[in-house]
């Protein structure tokens, strides 16, 4: 049985002489992916048995073979041969179905739990990893890089351990059939090794253009359709149209060089393996006339020379895939390494029933320990004072509100709640305490009902309206006219159950906002945080808001960071930040009367400037 060895490079997931991404450290990596994969790993034992049985067809199928052309020779029908490859031929098609039928089982198995596992870990992780990272890129973590695992193990793993027992068994049936043949087989070998290195340090080199030039494409297409409402705006079509075709026709040049210069490798190689075909041949002939060799015995060995120098050409390809999925190993491993949040202190606080007085005491932060953003801050916020924060950009509010809500933690100093250290509290219960409103929205493809029952365990039809795991309807409406978002939402096509889509691109800022107020109305949270709530709005939209934020922050101790002044008018205090530090603090009239840096801010919006 003549058995093709070769893999379609689809099927193997890179294309022949495309570069590799290599691993920094390949056994370090495999030792920790081996150790992340415990406990999942049952049945590769049967994988490599199987493996091992279908290396046993692929050698000894052309001993049979041989056996039976000298039989045909002396005139022998060899009907038990025949019968003997026929059940060699079913046993290796079984064999390959039970190996690719338990990988597959095994193989995502495993990538189950390394998926489960990054993600888990992802989420327990600091905001101030999210901060310094770019989103998409932890995505393709997620994604890509575990997709290169599940396909090195589901498919190259096995074709590895399957050609390395062919090779070892074919070569050494060779050799003690011929040793001066086996040889010139391998002399085929060595060339091909040769020519494969030149291909693909030729196609590295095109490859790695393709990969950059491929790269500025795609920027520039997601630029064009995120952008295209500007483009259209300032008649920049035909300008797009011209750079995409210059960077479409610079891919294009450099990927068919590519596609040539690998399409080298197969052809050659073809030439290298005929070749020695008939090398082989002449020199087998040679042997069975002087009685060296049988007719049979030559059969067999082209066809063992044939299947002898394939296999390499597969594992140099098989390693590439093989590297690239252990360098997307490191980079999940990179991840898992992060440290998460701090754990809870053994006897930890519970926050739950907080009353809200916040103090800050000789308070300095800063995202770098050389660059402070906030500079010793005192501050003593008595419970259910509504605090309005305002100030330039870059001034230090939102990361005032970062250490309140233990995103970070302060550098110096303590934040104390309940007269009692952050630090001191359960972490999951302390940010249920917070009810936030945030400048940039978080919506989700869900229905708007859902959307505003978020953190709620979702909106239930109304029927059960005493149940702890969701919100009635009524109150989901209830907190939508509050916000004054119950209007619009009638007016979308299915009302409160319209599923929204990419975070909600099909209503305005404005309306999203609308949407994060009401999801904060029902929030029963002691201590409410709404930063830049309006900064989206009209005016008049701007008034609606302003009575729902006096609704929600009646009673509770309430965090307000503003640009419009107007909203802040009735907060009991106002702190107004500048350099890291609290310059002015007061009511509204108390620094109007001081006539500082507040009062030309709040004169200069009004126009009495």
């Amino acid at each position: 049985m003549v058995k093709n060895m070769s893999t379609p490079p689809s099927q193997l997931g890179r294309a022949r002489g495309v570069p590799a991404v290599k691993p920094k450290d390949m056994k370090g990596t495999l030792i920790r992916l081996w150790k992340l994969t415990e406990g999942h790993r049952r049945g590769l034992g049967w994988i490599l048995f199987l493996s091992a049985l279908a290396s046993g067809s692929a050698v000894l199928s052309p001993y049979f073979i041989g056996r039976a052309v000298n039989c045909i020779d002396a005139r022998d029908p060899g009907f038990k041969l025949l019968a003997i490859l026929a059940a060699l031929y079913l046993g290796d098609w079984l064999i390959r179905f039970l190996q690719q039928y338990l990988m597959a089982g095994i193989g995502q198995r495993m990538i189950l739990h390394i998926r489960i596992s990054l993600f888990d870990h992802m989420e327990k992780l600091p905001l101030s990893f999210f901060d310094t990272r770019q989103h998409g890129e932890l995505m393709s973590r997620l994604t890509n890089d575990v997709d290169n695992i599940s396909v090195t193990i589901s498919d190259s793993l096995t074709q590895l351990m399957m050609y390395g027992f062919t090779i070892t068994g074919i070569f050494c049936v060779m050799v003690c059939m011929s040793p001066l043949l086996t040889v010139i087989a391998l002399f085929a070998v060595f060339l091909i090794f040769l020519l494969t290195r030149a291909v693909t340090k030729r196609t590295k080199v095109l490859f790695g253009q393709q990969q950059a030039i491929l790269g500025k494409l795609n920027g520039q297409v997601e630029e064009s359709i995120s952008g295209i409402g500007m483009v259209k705006a300032f008649g920049q079509e035909r300008e797009m149209v011209e750079k995409f075709m210059e960077n479409n026709d610079a891919f294009c040049q450099v990927a068919t060089r590519a596609q040539i210069a690998s399409g080298y490798l197969m052809p050659m190689m073809n030439v290298i393996n005929n070749l020695t075909y008939v090398l082989i041949a002449i020199a087998s002939g040679v042997m069975a006339i002087k009685g060296r060799l049988t007719v049979g015995e030559i059969s067999s060995f082209l066809l063992y020379s044939r299947q002898f120098s394939r296999p390499f050409v597969e594992i140099a390809n098989i390693y590439n895939n093989f590297q690239t999925a252990v360098a997307g190993a490191e980079r999940i491993i990179e991840i898992l390494d992060e440290a998460c949040e701090p754990e809870d202190a053994a006897g930890a606080r519970s926050a739950a029933g907080v009353r809200g007085a916040v103090s800050f005491c000789d308070v300095t932060f800063g995202y770098r320990p050389d660059k402070p953003i906030l500079r010793h801050i005192n501050l003593e916020i008595p419970a259910g004072t509504r605090v309005a924060v305002v100030g330039p950009t870059g001034s230090g509010k939102t990361t005032l509100i970062n250490l309140l809500t233990r995103f970070y933690d302060v550098q110096e100093g303590t934040i104390l709640l309940d007269g009692h250290d952050l630090r001191e509290y359960r972490l999951g219960e302390l940010r249920k305490a917070f009810g936030v409103v945030l400048q940039d929205t978080a919506l989700f493809g869900v229905s708007v009902r859902e959307n505003i029952g978020y953190g709620h365990g979702g909106a239930h039809d109304g029927r059960s309206d005493n149940r702890s795991d969701g919100v009635s309807m009524e109150e989901i409406e209830r907190a939508a006219k509050i916000a004054g978002a119950d209007g619009f939402i009638r007016r979308l096509p299915r009302g409160y159950e319209t599923v929204l889509h990419q975070g909600g691109a099909e209503l305005s800022q404005g309306e999203r906002q609308l949407l994060t107020i009401a999801r904060a109305v029902l929030d029963q949270a002691p201590i409410m945080i709404l930063d830049e709530a309006t900064s989206s709005v009209d005016t008049v939209t701007e008034q609606h808001i302003r009575q729902a934020m006096l609704t929600i922050t009646r009673g509770r101790t309430s965090f307000i960071i503003a640009h419009r002044l107007s909203t802040i008018r009735d907060s009991d205090l106002i702190l107004l930040i500048r350099d890291g530090q609290i310059k002015e603090q007061g009511t509204h009239r108390q620094l109007m009367v001081l006539e500082g840096e507040y009062a030309q801010m709040y004169l200069t919006q009004m126009g009495q400037i």
